[in-house]
């Protein structure tokens, strides 16, 4: 029924593999009845070598994918005469090694048809030195079937970061060495490294460039101002962990539990989102005495392990904060950016790593966060508690860890009403106390300050609270 005619190869002498070669009528067929999608384009023919190299390079900056030509945009299967497919393989050769930076290494193969007509069955390898462009110098990427040009800093910044010619934690920012926390650094040197604070800030300058800590002006890098800066949250306000523990199982717009913000380096934050965590979780007595304080319900080696990795392996070319939610049956910690390059949820769960920021993690792993070592802390959680489900949604462009929780219907019941009398403790204790500080009131709930100011004004705006008189000499009244 049909012959199979000789493979040819442009470019290069060196073979790719590919699933996609040695094939067969049949799966021609097969594979046309699919219909386009990001992995694979028809094209009836091509007169236009500028136009297959920027089709080339868009599928190079993605996975791969193959090009059939003398297939048609609707899966009708004329395929090519003779002399066409030789102009044809002429032109691959041409656009793969003079249209695209850098040249690409492509392969050919032809399927006889019936008619006697040809389809060529053009593989297009995913780069191995990205990003790829045009000889315009456009870099194109796919865009489901089709493709588009690269529009945005962010888009480029993350394709030089798939190559490892640029990370995230190594941007520039708008700090100078004047805004360093001078007791962190100073520690931090003195630990690790044995060494004194630089005593002018030309040698603090110098030191910081050293340490791939500075940019060649002297301006902090991001990684630099979440380790060491004294108040990173007035550089980078993005950069920050949201939490809210929410009754029952459902994200409510206007009824929570407990919400903080945390800001300040990553160890703070790291410190705040797991006081966090612990308040908002059921202890177990486990069998010690009514006096023992419980254990949590969850070993919190879990979450010092998801926390870290949300930490350090985000993606900070998105300006997004880190979620963390509570329900009654599960804990989701939500980071933004989808896992990097090749990684699959199925590989981390082994123990298979890919260093997204690599600045970062070289300075954790000396000791400023609880790291244990590359790859080994998602298979450390799910040892010390299995029941953790792991969502990488690369069109949302989030990774999610769903940590589940152990309830009943009792728990859940209990949880829902006590969202409706969330207030009273705070209502309760200015009815006792009306001259009461806010200070004083967190300390008393056992609560963070800014947490504290949260619940207030929601009282107020609910009106069920009002202050009278003076912000420093006033009261507090129950309404």
């Amino acid at each position: 029924m049909f012959t199979r005619l000789e493979k040819k190869k442009a470019c290069q002498p060196e073979p790719i593999t590919d699933s996609f070669l040695a094939m067969n009528l049949l799966q021609l067929m097969d594979l046309v009845a699919s219909g386009e999608d990001g992995a694979r384009q028809f094209k009836s023919d091509i007169r236009n070598a500028e136009s297959l190299a920027s089709e080339m390079a868009a599928f190079a900056n993605a996975d791969g994918g193959i090009i059939l030509i003398g297939v048609a945009d609707n899966g009708s299967i004329k395929g090519l005469e003779s002399p066409d497919v030789s102009r044809i393989n002429q032109l691959i050769s041409n656009a793969a090694s003079h249209l695209v930076r850098s040249p690409l290494t492509v392969q050919t193969e032809n399927i006889l048809l019936e008619n006697r007509n040809i389809v060529i069955v053009l593989t297009v390898p995913k780069g191995i030195d990205k990003p790829y462009f045009d000889k315009n110098g456009v870099i194109w990427l796919k865009c489901g079937a089709d493709k588009r040009r690269v529009n945005t800093k962010e888009e480029l910044r993350r394709l030089f970061q798939i190559s490892n010619q640029f990370h995230a934690d190594e941007l520039p920012s708008k700090a100078g060495v004047d805004t360093l926390d001078k007791l962190r650094f100073r520690d931090f040197l003195k630990t690790t490294y044995q060494q004194e604070y630089p005593e002018t800030d030309e040698k603090l300058k110098k030191l910081l460039q050293n340490m791939n800590l500075a940019t060649d002006t002297g301006q902090l890098n991001l990684a630099c101002v979440l380790l060491f800066v004294e108040k990173p949250e007035w550089i980078v306000p993005q950069f920050v962990v949201k939490a809210v523990r929410f009754p029952g199982n459902e994200i409510h717009q206007s009824k929570y539990l407990d919400i903080e913000d945390f800001t300040g380096t990553l160890g703070t934050i790291f410190e705040g989102a797991m006081a966090f965590l612990m308040r908002n979780m059921h202890k177990v007595q486990a069998g010690r005495g009514i006096n023992a304080p419980g254990t949590p319900e969850i070993p919190p080696v879990v979450f010092e392990e998801l926390l870290v990795n949300a930490l350090i392996h985000r993606d900070y070319f998105v300006s997004a904060p880190i979620r963390l939610f509570l329900f009654d049956n599960r804990i989701d910690i939500i980071s933004p950016g989808h896992l990097p390059n090749n990684l699959t949820v199925a590989k981390i769960k082994t123990g298979n790593s890919n260093i997204r920021n690599p600045t970062l993690v070289s300075y954790v792993a000396k000791g400023l966060l609880p790291y244990r070592g590359l790859g080994s802390g998602i298979k450390r959680a799910i040892d010390a508690w299995p029941e953790i489900d792991f969502i990488d949604d690369r069109d949302g462009c989030l990774f999610t860890a769903t940590v589940h929780r152990k309830t009943n219907e009792s728990s859940v019941e209990s949880s829902v009403e006590s969202s409706v009398e969330i207030d009273n403790p705070v209502l309760e204790q200015f009815r006792l106390n009306p001259e009461m500080t806010l200070h004083a009131l967190a300390k008393t709930l056992g609560i963070s300050l800014r947490a504290t100011e949260k619940r207030v004004a929601n009282l107020q705006n609910k009106k069920k609270l009002k202050h009278i008189g003076p912000k420093k000499g006033g009261y507090w009244q129950v309404l």
